[in-house]
């Protein structure tokens, strides 16, 4: 986006392409660097899969998230956050950003629907494929709890924005970043006791995979949606919100509530389900 129509100002993207052609908006290699960390975190899943070393893909895994957050940041700090003041609001620009949210959502759909598909792939053969662990206990009711209540408080500092009541909103932002965080520190132990404890791991069959798979990629959209949060919360602390200037908190809030109705989903057919005739 850039504050005089028909002028390419790319002087504060570094790296960025110099002659990038007009009509195009501005160019960045941030959006490239987030992909090749994205894309690394499955290439570490595949080398623990096949066997490849664990030190080697746990290795990999944490550079590629390293990377992958760094790109993240990086893309939204100069998307959004650098001369922020200096913009023009566009009615237009904001429309395509809620739109693109949407066509991503639509795309995360298919991503989760095709691991969804190889669940009830396994699950209408001969159930259970082997011995499960008890997964219906009282720390995934916990964080259920917590990630339900996280939107309820996202969406009531999206209400206080809107009223002009900046303290609720920042009160809303920062509760909401708590109970995610919490969530996440709930679902490393759950992987700690299943893992460590009950010996239940990503290649412990058919339901080991589809069961790590699932509730991993889950988790990594949690954290990138409190990346996300994050980073509205630093802009909120700077003032970069109003009641009419509000295009990224919605954005980030609609991504938010997809990765919670998509833990509900999950919890209903993965922990619940899989329980269910075993």
């Amino acid at each position: 986006m850039t504050s005089e129509e028909g002028h390419d100002d790319h002087g504060h993207h570094l790296p960025a392409v110099e002659d990038w052609p007009r009509g195009f908006g501005e160019a960045s290699w941030w959006p490239f660097v987030t992909a090749i960390g994205g894309a690394g975190i499955y290439v570490a899943a595949a080398l623990y899969v096949m066997g490849i070393g664990q030190t080697t893909s746990v290795g990999v895994a944490a550079g590629s998230g390293a990377l992958f957050l760094v790109g993240l940041f990086g893309w939204l700090y100069h998307a959004f956050v650098k001369g922020f003041w200096n913009r023009d609001r566009s009615e237009h620009d904001e429309n395509k950003l809620r739109w693109g949210m949407i066509a991503f959502l639509g795309s995360e759909l298919g991503t989760f629907g095709a691991l969804f598909g190889y669940y009830f792939f396994i699950r209408a053969g001969t159930w259970p494929p082997q011995e499960l662990p008890h997964l219906v206990g009282s720390l995934v009711l916990i964080n259920t709890g917590l990630l339900v209540l996280s939107s309820f408080t996202l969406h009531w500092a999206e209400g206080a924005l809107q009223k002009g009541n900046r303290q609720n909103f920042l009160l809303g932002l920062a509760v909401t970043l708590v109970l995610g965080a919490i969530f996440i520190g709930g679902q490393v132990y759950e992987y700690y006791v299943f893992i460590i404890e009950e010996g239940f791991t990503i290649t412990s069959g058919l339901f080991g995979s589809a069961f790590f798979g699932l509730t991993g990629l889950h988790g990594l959209h949690v954290t990138l949606g409190a990346v996300l949060l994050g980073i509205v919360f630093v802009r909120a602390l700077r003032g970069q919100y109003s009641g009419e200037r509000h295009v990224s908190v919605s954005t980030a809030s609609m991504y938010w509530h997809f990765v919670d109705a998509v833990w509900i989903f999950l919890v209903v057919v993965l922990y619940v389900g899989a329980e269910i005739g075993a």
